[in-house]
């Protein structure tokens, strides 16, 4: 046992950390996916959050992973990252998630884990560590997804309209409550190719900084892959039903209508966004999706003011997980001496 390296344990430590946070990401973002499609009726919740992790999961089948090479390796310059980071990075962004899914705001974990990152590393070397190419594109899609969300949902919404003018309100929405669970699946699928590779990100970048893999490596080890996604799945099948209530009822009233044109809008921004390798907030894009399908109807379908104390919590999630982890960095300092 003493020829083992001590970083091993931490290493394996730290893992356990980034797939705990994985668990809380898929937990805390499961109303994104299945908030609509449960609200409308379309599925029963405990139908809704086996639905959402099944897509969740198979999303590794479908997108490169761009994102995680993101998170990986462009948002902080090389050589800069150690253990120490990692770990307050981690913590800074779970405890933001635990704060704001007590008080059932529906913010960003994935904001929460960039700006875990950021404040660990300002904590170690200065704000001059970070990649400015990489932090800005994280930070100009914090507005262009829930923007982007926000036209695609209410466009999807016009066209319906247009499309099914002359049909029967019953006939609509008997359609569209089967159409939903093809728009609820592009969703889900969506979010598990984007948030599960976050977290795969964060632990190919631990796992270069002690060396258990080679900066060099076009791709992380298959089982970082594997673990990070079944997480995800396992988070949302265990839901987190405090933040469905919000995303689902409190900013507008959706039928099965308008709960597909929110999801496939959402989900589209989504595959855009990981195309691109941006890791983007699956709830920022659902929720500008929502309130674009519900401002369609009438600018008072939309409950602003809820929509507004969603809005200052995104403001808050990087500053306030950087200020945590800058805290936890330190303390890692004397935990992993």
């Amino acid at each position: 046992m003493d020829s083992v390296p001590v970083h091993f344990w931490v290493v394996v430590l730290l893992v356990g950390l980034a797939v705990i946070f994985d668990f809380m990401n898929g937990f805390h973002d499961a109303a994104n996916s299945i908030a609509t499609v449960v609200s409308t009726g379309v599925l029963k919740p405990q139908q809704a959050v086996a639905f959402a992790a099944f897509f969740n999961v198979v999303a590794i089948l479908v997108f490169h992973l761009n994102v995680a090479a993101t998170v990986g390796k462009g948002i902080v310059q090389p050589g800069v990252v150690d253990h120490h980071v990692v770990f307050g990075a981690l913590i800074g962004a779970i405890t933001w998630n635990v704060i704001t899914w007590l008080y059932g705001i529906p913010s960003s974990s994935s904001h929460a884990l960039i700006g875990g990152i950021c404040g660990a590393v300002i904590a170690k070397s200065g704000i001059g560590a970070l990649d400015g190419a990489g932090v800005l594109k994280v930070v100009a899609f914090i507005f262009v997804s829930p923007v982007l969300g926000f036209v695609l949902g209410s466009l999807l919404m016009v066209a319906v309209a247009w499309i099914c003018r002359r049909t029967s309100p019953l006939r609509v929405d008997n359609w569209f409550r089967r159409l939903q669970l093809i728009s609820a699946g592009m969703y889900s699928l969506g979010h598990g190719g984007n948030d599960a590779q976050k977290t795969i990100g964060i632990i190919w970048m631990l796992l270069i900084a002690t060396g258990y893999s080679a900066a060099g490596d076009s791709l992380p080890p298959t089982w970082v892959i594997w673990i990070c996604y079944l997480a995800i799945g396992l988070g949302t099948l265990f839901g987190g039903w405090r933040i469905v209530k919000t995303m689902g009822q409190k900013i507008t009233k959706l039928k099965p209508v308008g709960g597909f044109c929110a999801e496939a809008g959402g989900a589209l921004t989504l595959f855009f966004a990981t195309a691109l390798g941006v890791p983007v907030s699956t709830t920022h894009t659902i929720t500008g999706a929502i309130v674009g399908v519900g401002s369609v109807r009438r600018a008072s379908a939309v409950r602003w003011g809820v929509a507004g104390n969603i809005v200052w919590a995104w403001i808050f999630t990087i500053p306030a997980s950087a200020f945590v982890a800058g805290i936890f960095y330190w303390l890692s300092l004397s935990l992993f001496a």
